[in-house]
C-alpha cells in the first residue's frame, strides 16, 4: 500500500507507531459507523498486518470496540479531544486570576500541561525576576524537577505514572534534585495528600516554587500553576502562609471558572 512505501525514510519506530494508529482512528471516525479490517486498511493506507496490529493495540489501551469482524470508536477517544479543547481555553480563563495572583504578591505565575515527562507552559503572567525573561508560553522543562509538574505527575494513575517517568535515570540539575526513582514516587505521594507541591532549589540555585492543581468540571488535574518565589528572601527560609494561600485560592478560581466554561464536563 502507498502508507507503507518508502518506511527506510519514516521516521522512528515510536513515531510511526504513533501515526498509525492516529490514521485508524481517522479512518473509524471518518464514516461514523463501524467498519471491516479491509475498510480501516484502505482508508488509512496501510497493508492489513499493520492495520491488525493497530487495531488490537487500540482495543486493548480502551480506544477501539471489536465486535466480530467490526470496529468501531469508543466513548474513551473523546477524551484525545477534550484534551486539547481544555488546553486551548484554560490558559485564556486563568489570565484574569493569575494576574490578580501576580499584582497581590508581586511574584510571576505559570500555567502548565503534562506532555509525557515534561510541562508545557501555556499561560504566564511575568514578575520582575530574571528568570523571567527566558521562560515563554511554549517552554518545557523536565517535570520531575518542577512544581507544576509535581502536581502533574501526583495526579497520574500508576501505569500513567510509568510511562510518564520511563526507565531512564532522573536528571539532576541542581544538587537537591531528587533523581532516585523511589523518592520521587514518595514526594508524589506526599503532593497527592496535601494537594500541592513545594520546590526548593531543585530546578534552579535559589529559587524555591509552589505549585497547585487546576480541574476541569469532572475533578481531573488538567493544568497546574505556580508561584516562584526567590529562596534567599523568604523569612527564616519558610515560605508564608499567604503566598500557599493565595496559589490555591488562585487554583481554585481558575477550576471554578473551568467547571463554569463546561470544561470537561
Amino acid at each position: 500500500m502507498a502508507g507503507d512505501a518508502g518506511d527506510e525514510d519514516a521516521p522512528a519506530e515510536g513515531l510511526q507507531s504513533l501515526a498509525r494508529g492516529l490514521a485508524v482512528i481517522r479512518a473509524l471516525a471518518a464514516e461514523g459507523e463501524p467498519r471491516t479490517l479491509a475498510q480501516v486498511a484502505q482508508a488509512a493506507g496501510l497493508n492489513r498486518a499493520v492495520t491488525r496490529r493497530v487495531l488490537l493495540t487500540l482495543v486493548e489501551v480502551g480506544y477501539v470496540l471489536a465486535r466480530g469482524r467490526e470496529f468501531s470508536l469508543r466513548p474513551r477517544v473523546l477524551e484525545l479531544g477534550q484534551a486539547y479543547r481544555t488546553s486551548l481555553r484554560l490558559p485564556a480563563l486563568g489570565e484574569a486570576a493569575m494576574a490578580e495572583l501576580v499584582a497581590t504578591t508581586g511574584q510571576s505565575c505559570s500555567m502548565a500541561v503534562l506532555d509525557g515527562d515534561e510541562i508545557v507552559y501555556v499561560q504566564r503572567v511575568p514578575g520582575s525576576r530574571i528568570i523571567d525573561a527566558v521562560i515563554h508560553v511554549g517552554t518545557r522543562l523536565p517535570a520531575h524537577a518542577t512544581a507544576m509538574g509535581r502536581v502533574l505527575l501526583a495526579a497520574l494513575d500508576d501505569a500513567a505514572l510509568e510511562d510518564a517517568l520511563g526507565t531512564g535515570r532522573l536528571a539532576g540539575l541542581t544538587e537537591r534534585t531528587v533523581t532516585d526513582p523511589d523518592a520521587l514516587r514518595a514526594e508524589l505521594a506526599r503532593v497527592r495528600e496535601r494537594g500541592y507541591s513545594l520546590i526548593e532549589q531543585e530546578f534552579e540555585r535559589g529559587l524555591t516554587t509552589l505549585g497547585a492543581p487546576v480541574r476541569d468540571a469532572a475533578g481531573t488535574v488538567v493544568a497546574a500553576i505556580n508561584l516562584p518565589l526567590s529562596s534567599y528572601t523568604l523569612p527564616e527560609g519558610r515560605v508564608p502562609e499567604e503566598y500557599l494561600a493565595a496559589l490555591l485560592a488562585t487554583a481554585q478560581k481558575i477550576t471554578d471558572a473551568a467547571a463554569a466554561a463546561g470544561l470537561g464536563g
